[in-house]
């Protein structure tokens, strides 16, 4: 037995040895960097706001039952219960406090106190946890959004190899402080720290795949199958988060994902060999000119606002639920069920049909659904009526990142130079924005106007912007001002988009030439 498991074990290392450089493998690493990115990111959603509302309400017991202590006046002894009006009566004084107010400082019965009705027993303090979670929330985001300029040059020079790999090292720790923190300061700290692996994992991710899928329509159901390694983690990660939360406790699902990592961080180990520096074979495009060119400014505006529907619901929602419908831990994770279902539905479907339809026209469709989707989530009075517009907004967001991905791309073939860490850094710093922007505002908003109007406001917002899309129909290519001055028997091949796809200009080219970058 001992000799075929050797075996065994020797063939797996032979086939990953000579499927290194497969691009299909590749496409499999980036997959599961996203989803266990994604997983960290969502599997929060509903541990944090219940977990943080009973870590304040087990300190207010501490303080109130300190300074019920100090009131107590010195002597041998100090209380006598009746047993009759249940009050305590102190020695030496007339005074009686109830034995209500006398609650034990402890977590136990806190959260016996806590799980004796599904309702919160101070909706004030229910509706400032929502500025609380926001600001956490956003921590992640913003931090990325910081680090992403960075990490795109950066790919430039050393390669995809070796920022992917730091970024699940930072991912582990990260999960890890997630895992044992009980402060708010250790829990922002950790969800800070995610912010700057996510962004070595995305932008390496994206850029490596853009790298090995040139052909435009490959590159589009590549990154449609990555985005759905993103969507899967959405997907798995609310849920996920409140059961285990709920029934196990809140070490158990940062546990699991912790075992995750080491198992992505072994194969990327052993297939990228990211020891190995590889810098890009030609100079990209600086960064400051990509953020200049209107076209790809428009399709990071797309991605930023329709992410940023789903990001003001993910710490807003949870508090509304408690606050109106009484939820259940459990059920504030199952609430994102839908969407992320139908983003994983979406990604799917349109990473290859938004290539034949128009990507502009996807993500025109898909703005215009996630604004009346969102309108539509505060109208719901129990759970079982999030189901569709949960699911809407779910789908039309699978629409824009299914279109807009890939045109990044695009759009640097087209009008630049064929190097993608910077123009995939601009494209999760749009992602970013709309996660930072959107729980931080979002949360403030909730609390000063209510969560129906803040729902309103960035539904009208996405449909407003939804007609600007029209614009990403037909860009104009860089090579097509020069080929009017030079000769057409030149080998120069120019790519032209359309909404029908991709077409080539010149009399010797051949639009299935590999080599072409």
């Amino acid at each position: 037995m001992g000799g075929l498991d050797a075996l065994g074990q020797f063939t797996l290392i032979k086939w990953l040895r000579e499927e290194r450089q497969s691009r299909k493998l590749i496409l499999f690493i980036v997959f599961v960097a996203l989803l266990l990115d994604n997983m960290l990111l969502t599997v929060v959603v509903p541990i944090i706001p219940s977990y943080l509302y009973n870590l304040d309400e087990s300190t207010d017991v501490e303080i109130r039952n300190n300074s019920l202590s100090q009131q107590v006046p010195s002597g041998s002894f100090h209380a006598i219960v009746s047993l009759y009006d249940n009050a305590v009566r102190l020695s030496g004084s007339n005074s009686t406090i109830s034995t209500a107010d006398l609650v034990p400082p402890t977590a136990g019965d806190a959260q016996l106190s806590q799980n004796s009705t599904d309702c919160p027993q101070s909706a004030s303090k229910l509706l400032n946890e929502n500025v609380k979670v926001g600001m956490l929330f956003a921590s992640k985001a913003t931090v990325q959004l910081l680090t992403n300029p960075f990490i795109g040059p950066l790919t430039n020079r050393i390669g995809y190899q070796l920022p992917i790999f730091v970024g699940f090292c930072i991912m582990f720790l990260s999960t890890i402080m997630f895992a044992f923190s009980s402060s708010y300061t250790l829990l922002f700290l950790a969800r800070s720290l995610q912010g700057v692996g996510s962004s070595c994992s995305s932008v390496a991710g994206m850029g490596m795949l853009a790298s090995v899928y040139t052909d435009d329509e490959e590159r589009g159901h590549a990154i449609g199958i990555a985005l759905g390694g993103l969507a899967l983690g959405v997907l798995v990660g609310p849920p996920f988060g409140s059961v285990m939360y709920d029934f196990v406790g809140k070490t158990a699902p940062f546990l699991v994902l912790a075992f995750l990592a080491v198992f992505d961080g072994a194969l990327q180990l052993f297939v990228l060999q990211p020891t190995k520096v590889e810098p890009e074979s030609q100079k990209g495009t600086p960064l400051l000119t990509l953020m200049k060119d209107p076209y790809i400014l428009l399709a990071a505006g797309a991605i930023c606002f329709g992410n940023m529907a789903i990001a003001m619901m993910e710490p807003t929602l949870p508090i509304w639920m408690m606050e109106t419908m009484c939820a259940r831990k459990w059920q504030l994770g199952i609430a994102f069920l839908p969407a992320s279902i139908s983003y994983l539905i979406g990604t799917n479907i349109f990473g290859s049909l938004a290539h034949k339809m128009g990507r502009w026209l996807c993500a025109l469709i898909g703005m215009v659904v996630v604004g009346f989707s969102v309108i539509c989530v505060p109208f719901a009075r129990d759970i079982y009526g999030l189901i569709l517009p949960n699911f809407g907004v779910g789908f039309a967001i699978g629409m824009v990142d299914s279109s807009m991905m890939p045109i990044m791309g695009y759009l640097v073939d087209l009008r630049h130079i064929s190097v993608y860490g910077s123009v995939y850094a601009i494209a999760d710093v749009a992602f970013c924005m709309g996660f930072a922007l959107g729980p931080s505002i979002g949360g403030s908003l909730a609390e000063s106007i209510g969560f129906p109007w803040l729902m309103t406001i960035i539904g009208v917002v996405d449909i407003l912007f939804a007609p600007l899309c029209l614009f990403l129909r037909n860009p104009p290519g860089q090579e097509e001002k020069i080929a009017i001055l030079m000769d057409t028997n030149c080998s120069m091949k120019t790519r032209s988009y359309s909404t029908q796809g991709t077409y080539y200009q010149g009399d010797d080219m051949d639009p299935d030439n590999e080599d072409y970058d």
